[in-house]
């Protein structure tokens, strides 16, 4: 989903999940609920974290410093924190640094045009330029 330039991405986060599909290894319709969650601080909200917790999905994103401050401010009130787990967190940066090749490409990273469409035909531009340079056997091995 591609939001506005200026709108948080955490806001297309349900519509995002409900059209998540996980293709199969062999055959089978694809599954529609991933095991694990991986994100950064800003999706740390009470509503991420009851949506994923209500469809069953281990949720690793950080405590930001003021969600934990306000928890301990609470006391006994403010609940235990929320479960993270440090080795899964680090499987994000496959999927930065590929933000951040792609980011490397002017017109993927200024976004300057005005219809989707064509920002996402940059987008598959780019994906296949960065892939040429260094093609991977098998797609699976890096995920």
């Amino acid at each position: 989903m591609i939001s506005s330039g200026q709108r948080h991405d955490s806001l297309a986060f349900v519509p995002l999940m409900g059209r998540l599909r996980i293709a199969r290894r062999g055959r089978g319709r694809p599954r529609t609920r991933p095991g694990r969650m991986l994100g950064d601080k800003a999706y740390s909200s009470s509503a991420i974290r009851a949506h994923l917790r209500a469809r069953g999905i281990k949720a690793t994103i950080p405590e930001p410093a003021d969600q934990a401050r306000n928890r301990l401010r609470r006391g006994s009130a403010g609940g235990r924190p929320p479960a993270f787990d440090p080795v899964a967190y680090k499987q994000r940066n496959t999927v930065e640094r590929a933000f951040g090749k792609l980011r490397q490409h002017r017109a993927v990273a200024t976004r300057y045009d005005k219809r989707d469409f064509v920002w996402r035909g940059t987008v598959d531009v780019a994906s296949i330029r960065i892939w040429l340079r260094n093609p991977v056997h098998d797609l699976r091995d890096t995920l």
